[in-house]
């Protein structure tokens, strides 16, 4: 059975710990759209090491829905709520579905990190995630770029190429680099240059 997405919109699923691929299979039977950001990570045992998938954003997965039909959602084992701003769940952005889309298809080393709410926006210009846009840091000698579910407030570090990443600038920070006396551009100006 597939569930019609003609008013649909993705939300962020809290599911009991341990429980999102349980969740995510059951909902998957019922006929909704998941997805279930996972890493692969390597754990040493005393006799051999293991090769474990871990949820992106533990405790959460992503399903797509019309809301005034979440009853099912809601009554499905391990389901705790639909995440939302106090007693309303909130939608999370197509463009922030599609980014976290793309980096589980592009196969890169993904993992979970802290939540950045300020730091250099880039975008990633070539390569198969072409577009992307997130905060860059340096981990290790590495460069990550950090995407960002702003209704978990949690992000993913996603381990990049530098040379294929370009600054995104703002419009106020593009003001802000025009020295003192001389005359400033037009907002329609400014807008045309990010």
């Amino acid at each position: 059975m597939q569930i019609s997405v003609a008013n649909s919109q993705w939300f962020a699923v809290r599911t009991a710990a341990g429980r999102e691929k349980s969740v995510a299979s059951q909902l998957q039977s019922k006929g909704y759209e998941t997805l279930l950001p996972v890493s692969r990570s390597r754990r040493q045992w005393c006799d051999r090491v293991k090769e474990l998938e871990l949820a992106l954003f533990p405790g959460y997965l992503f399903t797509r829905f019309d809301f005034n039909q979440r009853l099912p959602i809601l009554i499905t084992p391990g389901v705790q709520l639909i995440v939302g701003s106090g007693k309303v769940p909130t939608p999370v952005s197509d463009a922030e579905m599609e980014a976290l889309r793309r980096v589980v298809a592009s196969g890169a080393t993904a993992e979970p990190h802290d939540y950045l709410a300020a730091g250099q926006r880039v975008r990633i210009r070539d390569g198969a995630l072409a577009g992307l846009e997130g905060i860059l840091v340096e981990v290790k000698n590495s460069w990550r770029m950090i995407l960002s579910v702003e209704l978990l407030r949690r992000s993913v570090a996603v381990e990049v190429d530098r040379a294929a990443l370009v600054p995104i600038v703002s419009a106020s920070a593009a003001a802000s680099a025009i020295p003192p006396g001389s005359a400033r551009p037009s907002p329609a100006l400014l807008k045309a240059a990010v």
